[in-house]
């Protein structure tokens, strides 16, 4: 299923872009970059779940926010691109981890 997850990480202490950093670098590891804080993720439900609980774990949850919208299957209806960056397509396009 198509998963979009977003984030806003407080980054006015050290801590803070320690988190930031540690936030991006287990979303690369599940999908793909679209905007700065923004990954398209297309995961198994169970590799999801431990997506939110790796996430959870490095969140400060009185500073820090997390979304994530399930599009589903279906998502290709749902999603619509205009600008600069290329499309990308996660079950046509080659993703390595």
């Amino acid at each position: 299923m198509m998963i979009l997850v977003t984030y806003d990480v407080n980054t006015e202490t050290a801590a803070g872009r320690s988190r930031l950093r540690k936030v991006a670098k287990i979303c690369v590891n599940h999908g793909q970059r679209v905007q700065n804080s923004v990954f398209e993720c297309d995961l198994e439900p169970a590799h999801f779940i431990t997506l939110k609980n790796d996430l959870e774990e490095i969140i400060d949850m009185h500073r820090d926010s997390l979304r994530f919208y399930l599009l589903g299957k279906n998502w290709e209806s749902r999603v619509e691109m205009m600008g600069k960056n290329p499309t990308y397509h996660p079950q046509k396009d080659p993703f390595i981890f």
